[in-house]
């Protein structure tokens, strides 16, 4: 079953004397357990198609259809709650709260669709201990290093159990090793959790670790490959 469908979405944004069409026609589908890249220059669409198909931006034309329900059917306040309860997201820049210790940052979407404090509490010290870095809970996002700030945001992301998540560039202010450490937890959890995934990324190697990887150019999907390598063929005797 894929969990995600665009169909034919356009966005076009106008400031009254620029007009930009960002998606042109876009199709699209992703598998539910899949793990997935979005490649492509910059300005050619990346985030605007992840800030569509997750709801954050509305689409002008097409549909977007998320476990088989277009997002168009839902109200505003049906799509906030549904990427709370179904969604999680991870970001380059990690969007945590400065005055909060990170397991205050990971419980945030479990008190906001009111799962009480406690549980609250001891689901997000869990989340913690999933990425790595449960003896890091109680301290401050400026606190932390790169790397575990952006496992805080994946631990955030993983608490409400989600269907789906989106991550935005979640190497890009990473060095190489941390890139490569976070790289690798995402495959994991894909892999261990059958975790769906969709990743916009410029990192080849990023794109590499994903099942498959969707080519954009110019607001358009100008192509998809899979990212795992292929087996060699085997002879088989009498051809």
């Amino acid at each position: 079953m894929n969990i995600v469908e665009a169909r034919s979405v356009v966005k076009t944004y106008d400031s009254g004397e620029v007009r930009v069409q960002a998606l042109r026609g876009v199709d699209l589908a992703l598998a539910r357990g899949e793990m997935a890249a979005i490649m492509g220059p910059s300005g050619c669409g990346k985030t605007t198609l992840l800030n569509c198909l997750s709801g954050l931006d509305a689409v002008d034309d097409g549909e977007v259809l998320i476990e088989g329900v277009p997002l168009s059917a839902m109200s505003d306040r049906e799509r906030t709650d549904y990427r709370a309860r179904r969604m999680g997201f991870v970001f380059q820049y990690y969007n945590l709260m400065p005055v909060l210790t990170a397991v205050e940052n990971v419980e945030l979407p479990l008190l906001v669709t009111r799962v009480g404090a406690a549980e609250a509490r001891r689901r997000a010290f869990e989340a913690l201990e999933l990425v790595g870095i449960p003896q890091r809970a109680r301290h401050l996002p400026e606190q932390l290093s790169g790397g575990e700030r952006q496992r805080v945001t994946i631990a955030r992301a993983l608490v409400n159990d989600p269907a789906i998540v989106w991550a935005d560039e979640p190497t890009g202010d990473l060095d190489s090793a941390n890139a490569e450490e976070i790289t690798a937890l995402l495959r994991r959890l894909n892999l261990e959790r059958s975790l769906t995934l969709l990743i916009v990324t410029h990192d080849p190697s990023v794109g590499a670790a994903t099942d498959r990887i969707i080519r954009m150019v110019d607001g358009a999907v100008a192509g998809e490959e899979s990212a795992r390598p292929q087996p060699e063929p085997v002879a088989v005797a009498g051809g």
